[in-house]
C-alpha cells in the first residue's frame, strides 16, 4: 500500500486574511438541505414555511454556540491552559449533544412564543435534523477527526475493496489507518432519515416522530461512540456520549409510553390542526 498519502486540504478557500473552511462549508450545506427540507414538508402540515426559516435564524446560531460550550466544558483542562483555542471552532470541537440541547431549548422557547405545539414542530424536523447531522460528519473527515481506532493490518486491502480510496486515504494518520467512524455514523443518520420519512405514512402520535429520531441517532451513537478514539470521558473508563445516549433512549421511551397513557395520542402526525 503506498505510503505517501497526502491528507486533503481542511482549507476551502483563502482570501488575504480571510480563511473559509470546509468543516464550516460543509455544516452549512448540511443545515441548508435540512431547511429545505423540513420548509417543505412544513407547508405539506399546514404551517407556513417561513416558520421554520425563522426557527433556525435562531436555533443555528445558538446550537453552535452550546455545542462549542459543551465540549469546551468536558475538554476544560486542556482550554484552560489555550483560552485563546476556545473560538477556533473551524479546527474542530463541537458536541452534537449541546447542539441538541441548545436547539430543543430554542425551539421549545419559539414555540410558546408563536404560539405552536413544540411537539409538531419537532416531528416536522426529525428527517432534517439527522440530514444535517449526516451530512454535518464529513466535516469531520476533511479534519481527519471522528475516526475510530487503528485498523487491523490484515483488513486494510478489505477496506480498500469496499470504501472509496479518498475516505481510507484521508484514514491514513500519522502511518496509521483508522477505522471512518465519522462514515458509520453518517450512514447511520441517513438510514434515519429513509426510516423517519416513511413513518410519516404511519401517522405516529404527535411526538412519537421525534422521540423515535431520540431514539434512533442514540441507539447507533452509543456503538460508534465506543470505537471512536476521541471521545469526551466522564471519567476514564465512561464515555460522555454513551451516558448521554442512554439517557436520552430510556428517556424517550419514558415519554412514549406516559404520554400514550395520558391519551396524548388523540393528536396525529397527519393533523393539520396546529
Amino acid at each position: 500500500m503506498e505510503q505517501s498519502i497526502q491528507p486533503l486540504d481542511p482549507v476551502f478557500l483563502k482570501i488575504g486574511p480571510l480563511v473559509i473552511h470546509w468543516y464550516g462549508v460543509i455544516i452549512g450545506v448540511g443545515l441548508l438541505l435540512a431547511l429545505l427540507v423540513v420548509t417543505r414538508e412544513a407547508q405539506r402540515r399546514g404551517l407556513d414555511k417561513e416558520v421554520f426559516v425563522d426557527l433556525v435564524l435562531f436555533a443555528a446560531p445558538i446550537a453552535i454556540i452550546c455545542a462549542r460550550i459543551y465540549y469546551v466544558i468536558f475538554e476544560w483542562d486542556y482550554y484552560s491552559k489555550n483560552i485563546g483555542q476556545i473560538f477556533q471552532i473551524w479546527n474542530g470541537g463541537i458536541a452534537i449533544h449541546g447542539a441538541l440541547i441548545g436547539s430543543v431549548i430554542t425551539a421549545i422557547v419559539f414555540a410558546k412564543v408563536r404560539k405552536l405545539s413544540f411537539w409538531k414542530l419537532a416531528d416536522i424536523a426529525a428527517p432534517s435534523l439527522l440530514i444535517g447531522q449526516g451530512i454535518g460528519r464529513w466535516g469531520n473527515f476533511m479534519n481527519q477527526e471522528a475516526h475510530g481506532g487503528p485498523i487491523d493490518v490484515t483488513q486494510i486491502d478489505a477496506f480498500y475493496n469496499v470504501l472509496p480510496d479518498f475516505i481510507m486515504d484521508q484514514m491514513f494518520i500519522n502511518g496509521v489507518y483508522y477505522h471512518p467512524t465519522f462514515l458509520y455514523e453518517s450512514i447511520w443518520n441517513l438510514l434515519g432519515v429513509a426510516l423517519l420519512i416513511g413513518l410519516r405514512r404511519v401517522n405516529l402520535a404527535r411526538g412519537e416522530m421525534f422521540l423515535t429520531y431520540v431514539i434512533w441517532y442514540s441507539f447507533g451513537r452509543y456503538f460508534i461512540e465506543g470505537m471512536r478514539t476521541d471521545s469526551l470521558m466522564l471519567t476514564e473508563s465512561l464515555r460522555i456520549a454513551q451516558v448521554i445516549s442512554i439517557v436520552l433512549i430510556v428517556g424517550a421511551i419514558v415519554l412514549i409510553v406516559v404520554r400514550r397513557m395520558r391519551g396524548s395520542g388523540s393528536t396525529r402526525y397527519l393533523d393539520q390542526n396546529v
